[in-house]
């Protein structure tokens, strides 16, 4: 009996364990079935970059990337741009637009207040932080007389403590883009004079603000400076996930790389030789580009520029696809009109009708004048009385005996002013003698006009001679003599084709052509005055592609005879120096239009640098760097920004663009690319079309680094036992 007791206990023992076995397989595929991931709250992320750490205020981020990015995520704008739809939309506040387009009224979210609020002491968001924020721009002591300028004759209006209006003197279509500025609290700068808002650093590097995240630390570590900021709850959407965004700024890329392992992402990725980013291991990168464009500017205030042949010539001359693989580039650009569609519109490199661009514009190889030179001198020479060696070789006291029909020239007449005479050995010729010790119809060295004239002074013939008494001298130029012949015969068809010859294939040594070698130099391009076509080519010393860059199309424009001087500062402050005061004939330089594209201050004749006898006269903000002026740009730059018909914008664009396609103010080349890399732990990052690198912040929260299983909508774990039956 005892033995069937155990064997009962081992068999129920067994029944239990292979039910809940089964029970637990069936609740596993109940709970996957009927589950589904989704993403949690929690975690840091960590960005890693490369630059260097400045003040945290946004009145004064305007040149400093990285800065910018933490700047976005403590200060909140009133607006904010939308990288997915490609639009300005409401941020801390609404807006409403009246007025035709002259009124903008902004009314503040309820609820909101700053990070430092506490119930003991609380900040709420208010009218007067708006007001503090815009109009403390608009104080001629600012220190930030660029961010000025977009606030120039605009009234505010306090409504109520959470309502305010801007009034424009004109419709301006892209004011909204201005109030996308983070909104500063008034608190903190109480009895600081605006003029001293810059040295406020006890805010600067503890800033308050009303964005999605709240300033937390900032500390320096042997490898970079960390600033961390944690997420702060507001009572307006959307959610945040993450609980800290961690920013570490190091000195240098290779130093960042040394630290990979703490980063979950990596801005602005560098590349390698070849082209690649230099993306670390179980990371992935976004390619991206932002509405910007790197261009050669012409500086139409010079002269020698004003030439439109001419810039013709060298837009045809330059080679924008080899630019482009030169420095791993992708984007071609053929205009600053970044919103339209031209896929058709694009310039041929083409270096033959560059040349006859250049030839129109008077502007030659020293070879084609020269060769031109020589034939008019042949075909003076080849009709008429006179029949003499085109060049002669003759020391000093030697003379040229020149001979001729009587029949052309009867005896009286004069060579050169020397009476001719009977020729001894044949009547019906006449000699004369022509001396190059000087005096009266001497032979001098180098070219010589032989006139023959009647006894009363009436031309008859004239002849070029050329004269030397150097015989190495002579025999270059009896070589160039045959090449002419060659040329002449060339040209009339009377020759092979192995054996013809084009101004292409000769080259000018010491005065006279010969045939071009392939070692041969380029010699510098010359105009009827014999001025030469030599220009100066300023850029930037950073980024480094553009020092490649400007020496790529200096040796390109150089194989068509145009010598061009690249001039690079060796430091920001001189090369900003010369880009104010305009010292260049063209400028490497690159150009951003931001989320709202407009293009009025680079190419509206209000922007041209004013240049005066004193450097207090020039203006920072003188966008317009090819000092292009233009009656049909201006009136089509105006209507853009004013009207709010997107048709009528669409058609003035058009115009635009033909205008500035036939007037040709600059060459543009290329827009930067650029790569985000994250680690493959960090999800829901899309980038879409940002506008300035911190944009990508703009979807932060959508981003995540936890997960968690859910219940579909519907089901619960009360759902296991109806499910059992039905998948039984």
């Amino acid at each position: 009996m005892k033995l069937k007791r155990i064997g009962h206990r081992k068999l129920l023992a067994l029944s239990a364990f292979v039910f809940l076995i089964t029970l637990l397989i069936l609740t596993r595929k109940f709970h996957i079935a009927n589950t589904v991931v989704v993403p949690s709250e929690g975690g840091t992320y960590i960005e890693g970059s490369v630059g260097s750490m400045q003040p945290l205020v946004p009145w004064f981020t305007v040149t400093n990337d990285v800065n910018r990015d933490i700047v976005s995520l403590v200060f909140s704008g009133l607006l904010k741009y939308d990288p997915v739809a490609k639009k300005i939309k409401e941020d801390l506040a609404t807006l409403r637009v009246s007025n035709e387009g002259q009124t903008y009224t902004v009314k503040l979210k309820e609820g909101l207040v700053w990070h430092d609020h506490t119930v003991e002491n609380p900040h709420p968001v208010t009218s007067d932080d708006i007001l503090f924020t815009y109009e403390s721009i608009q104080d001629i002591k600012f220190p930030n007389q660029i961010l000025r300028q977009n606030f120039l004759g605009v009234t505010l209006d306090k409504i109520d403590d959470r309502t305010v209006q801007f009034r424009l003197e004109e419709p301006y279509s892209f004011f909204a883009s201005n109030l996308t500025l983070g909104l500063m609290p008034a608190r903190p700068f109480e009895g600081v004079p605006v003029s001293k808002f810059d040295q406020v650093l006890d805010f600067a590097f503890h800033p308050i603000g009303a964005g999605p995240y709240a300033f937390k630390s900032l500390v320096q570590t042997e490898l970079s400076t960390e600033i961390t900021l944690e997420r702060f709850e507001r009572q307006m959407s959307p959610d945040h996930r993450l609980n800290q965004v961690i920013f570490r700024i190091f000195p240098d890329y290779s130093t960042l790389l040394s630290d990979i392992r703490n980063l979950d992402a990596v801005r602005n990725v560098p590349q390698d030789e070849a082209g690649d980013n230099l993306i670390p291991r179980r990371f992935k990168a976004e390619q991206y580009a932002l509405p910007q464009y790197v261009a050669l500017f012409f500086n139409l205030d010079k002269t020698i520029l004003q030439d439109k042949n001419l810039r013709i010539g060298l837009q045809k001359a330059t080679d924008k696809q080899r630019i482009v693989d030169t420095i791993n580039e992708i984007l071609v650009v053929d205009t600053p009109l970044l919103e339209l569609d031209l896929t058709d519109w694009r310039y041929q490199y083409d270096p033959e009708a560059a040349q006859g661009a250049f030839f129109e514009s008077d502007w030659n190889l020293p070879e084609k004048v020269r060769l031109q030179r020589l034939l008019e001198k042949h075909e003076a020479n080849t009709f008429g009385a006179l029949q003499i060696s085109p060049i002669v070789l003759l020391d000093t006291g030697a003379i040229l005996a020149v001979t001729g029909s009587i029949v052309d020239a009867p005896i009286g007449s004069t060579l050169n002013g020397l009476p001719i005479s009977e020729h001894p050995e044949n009547p019906e010729h006449w000699i004369a003698a022509l001396p190059t010790h000087g005096g009266t119809g001497a032979l001098v060295i180098g070219d010589n006009l032989v006139r023959l004239q009647e006894e009363d002074g009436t031309p008859i013939d004239s002849f070029y001679v050329w004269r030397t008494a150097d015989d190495r001298a002579y025999k270059r130029a009896s070589i160039e003599q045959d090449f002419l012949e060659m040329f002449i015969q060339t040209r009339k068809g009377e020759t092979e084709p192995e054996k013809s010859i084009t101004v292409a294939d000769l080259y000018m040594e010491k005065g006279n052509l010969r045939r071009r070698l392939t070692t041969d130099p380029f010699d510098i391009r010359i105009n009827s005055h014999n001025d030469k076509l030599s220009l100066t080519l300023l850029t930037s010393p950073s980024p480094p592609q553009y020092e490649t860059v400007a020496n790529l199309i200096a040796e390109e424009w150089g194989k068509l005879g145009v010598h061009v001087s690249v001039v690079i500062p060796k430091n920001r402050q001189e090369f900003e120096d010369k880009l104010v005061s305009r010292e260049y004939d063209m400028l490497l330089f690159g150009q951003s239009l931001l989320d709202n594209l407009d293009s009025y201050p680079y190419w509206h004749s209000a922007g041209i640098q004013k240049l005066t006898d004193s450097k207090f006269d020039l203006r920072i903000d003188a966008y317009n760097l090819s000092q292009y002026s233009s009656i049909a740009a201006d009136g089509l730059l105006e209507v853009i920004r004013k009207t709010g018909d997107d048709k009528e914008r669409l058609d003035a664009l058009s115009e635009l663009q033909d205008v500035l396609k036939e007037d040709v103010p600059a060459i543009f080349l290329y827009s930067p690319q650029y790569a985000f890399a994250y680690h493959e732990e960090v999800k829901g990052i899309e980038l879409e079309s940002l506008s300035l690198h911190s944009d990508r912040f703009t979807t932060i929260h959508n981003w995540y680094l936890k997960e968690e299983k859910i219940f579909k909508p519907g089901k619960s774990w009360w759902s296991f036992f109806p499910w059992i039956f039905t998948s039984l």
